[in-house]
């Protein structure tokens, strides 16, 4: 257990509790046009911007621990950030090192797997994220895998790809394919891609909300079984002829077959890699690898004798996967590990969607409460239906819930994620955003009046923006638009600041009104920590307030 913190004799402890409310996937556009933030009705948070203390904050970039700062942030960086108070360097940077220095490639894992196919003369299987969006994974590393699996003799190999158009353009899929088939050509080996779909339909799910999306993917990508293929264009084209408008996210699963026979079926001797670096779409995948018969989410049919490997460790307590190639970021001395050390009762809210972002990446990459007595999650299910059909999506009883804790009494601190901006922003439905952002203002206004009653503080943010970016544009600042005339819609994170708010009805004015400027999401923790009437630990990053 961590000493506590020491108290600020300076600061006047309000009556109620520091509520921190992180709007995920809300900034502050670059464009009017594509900014759904700037058209949605939101007259509390108008007023919050207009009659509070209220800075921007960096949520990209070096700033959240990414390569550089032309890579967005995304809910597992940022989540990290704001949870410990600093900046650690992330997984698609320590990949990145890790390829480059070709580390990766001396360590004991990628030998077994290297000598494993040699000895067996078995081939090597690749599945992840098929984009260089660099939040779950990067097509780089799997072409440096593959050029170092054929330096080093591995005769046959497999790419299983799940589609992204989330991360970057929405219908950018050939963009990817076609050049990574003159790459693989180029590489002179029976190197191919065997099977895809998109990452919203198979593989990629997260928090237990939809095993059958896993089932869909062990079936395509392990059993070879599906809609059936001589090549990935002709699947991507004649999916999006028999689904008008479909985006890559969407498109469901296809095999790649020569003769009716699938190419890339997973056998026994053969090893497996799962190249995504993020961890929370990468562990059901990975679940159904690792565990034997004690495994039931669904019926395997068939379980292969491989390796199996991820990129990373992706949940460090539970220890999932047994074997990965690049050790993750030791994140430690979070607020919430903190909190309990002062004794703070603690409450962490959110729907399935982000449940695991306000507790696992919140503290560190760690499953599990540092004190079962002091901490109380709460997980509100999702729907399982599209985003775009359900834009307000469990706001109103993630809100229902927050009051009750507020007007409780009970908790010091209570931290919470509204998903509405974030996942409903990926489906790049403009109305639908406007929609999750309308009914997001709702629940912000409700949460801000309970607090008002109790005398508590409210910290409004976000851990990265998406819904004030809706449309591409290029480098002129220019709408793109498709062969139809029509605007491209963006479905990806964007590069914006966003939001620091501080609502605090009981100030006794020990701190300005104007907040610090220049800062990453990474001093929201100091400043809960300040709010609650503690020092902050010195080696956090700087908190917001800039006390008298």
């Amino acid at each position: 257990m961590l000493e506590a913190l020491k108290k600020n004799p300076s600061f006047t402890r309000r009556k109620g509790p520091v509520v921190l409310m992180i709007m995920d996937g809300v900034g502050f556009g670059k464009y009017t046009d594509g900014d759904a933030f700037l058209k949605s009705y939101t007259p509390e948070l108008d007023n919050l911007i207009k009659t509070c203390s209220f800075t921007e904050l960096k949520a990209h970039g070096t700033a959240v621990g990414m390569p550089s700062d032309e890579d967005m942030g995304n809910s597992e960086v940022g989540h990290n950030a704001i949870g410990c108070g600093r900046v650690f360097a992330q997984g698609a940077k320590l990949v990145e090192d890790a390829v480059e220095s070709k580390n990766m490639f001396q360590g004991d894992t990628w030998k077994e797997i290297i000598a494993n196919c040699k000895t067996k003369n078995s081939t090597l299987h690749f599945l992840g994220l098929f984009s260089d969006g660099n939040v779950h994974s990067n097509i780089n590393h799997l072409k440096a895998m593959l050029k170092e699996a054929k330096a080093e003799g591995i005769s046959k190999a497999r790419v299983h790809i799940l589609l992204d158009g989330r991360d970057v353009p929405a219908t950018s899929a050939l963009e990817y394919i076609d050049p990574f088939e003159k790459f693989l050509t180029g590489l002179d080996a029976d190197y191919k891609i065997a099977s895809g779909g998109g990452r919203m339909v198979i593989t990629m799910d997260r928090y237990n909300a939809n095993w059958d999306m896993v089932r869909k993917g062990w079936k395509t990508h392990v059993l070879g079984e599906g809609s059936l293929y001589k090549s990935a264009r002709e699947a991507i084209e004649d999916l999006r002829a028999k689904n008008p408008g479909i985006l890559d996210q969407d498109l469901p699963p296809f095999v790649i077959a020569d003769e009716d026979k699938a190419i890339g079926t997973v056998e026994d001797g053969d090893a497996f890699i799962f190249f995504n670096f993020r961890g929370d779409r990468s562990q059901e995948i990975t679940m159904a690898f690792d565990e034997g018969a004690e495994f039931d989410r669904f019926d395997r049919v068939r379980i292969p004798d491989v390796i199996y490997a991820g990129m990373m460790e992706y949940d460090a307590d539970l220890h999932i996967p047994k074997k990965y190639l690049v050790t993750p970021p030791k994140i430690d001395r979070t607020m919430g590990e903190y909190l309990c050390a002062c004794g703070e009762k603690q409450l962490a809210i959110s729907e399935t969607q982000k449940f695991g972002h306000v507790t696992y990446f919140f503290n560190g990459n760690k499953s599990g409460k540092f004190d079962d007595k002091l901490e109380d999650y709460i997980e509100v299910p999702s729907d399982v239906v599209p985003f775009e059909q359900r834009p307000w999506m469990k706001s109103a009883e993630i809100t229902d819930k927050v009051v009750a804790a507020i007007e409780s009494g009970e908790y010091g601190m209570i931290r919470l994620n509204y998903p509405n901006g974030d996942m409903v922003g990926h489906t790049g439905n403009f109305q639908a955003v406007l929609v999750s952002l309308g009914a997001l203002d709702i629940a912000i206004n409700r949460v801000r009046e309970a607090l008002e009653k109790v005398g508590g503080v409210l910290v409004i943010t976000a851990d990265h923006g998406n819904a004030d970016d809706m449309l591409e544009h290029d480098k002129a600042g220019k709408i793109k638009h498709d062969e139809n005339g029509k605007a491209c819609a963006k479905t990806s994170h964007s590069l914006n600041p966003v939001p620091c708010i501080i609502y605090d009805p009981a100030s006794k004015g020990e701190y300005k009104t104007e907040l610090k400027t220049g800062l990453g999401i990474s001093s929201l923790a100091a400043t809960c920590i300040e709010l609650l009437a503690y020092k902050a630990p010195e080696f956090y990053d700087s908190s917001v307030l800039d006390m008298k």
